[in-house]
């Protein structure tokens, strides 16, 4: 059985996008770190280079 997909506040968002940003470190990296699977910490990235915000 699978499990409920994990729900992160915008605070946590914006300071993984912002370890990403300034650091230069690789996302799955950041990701593992965090514990948050590389395809999502990749889409708040991606949505902050669009929009400025990660939430």
């Amino acid at each position: 059985m699978g499990s409920k997909p994990q729900k992160y506040d915008a605070e946590f968002r914006e300071g993984a996008v912002r370890i990403v940003i300034e650091t230069g470190k690789p996302i799955p990296v950041v990701a593992e770190d965090l514990g948050v699977h590389p395809g999502t910490l990749h889409s708040w990235v991606s949505r902050w280079r669009r929009n400025g915000s990660a939430s």
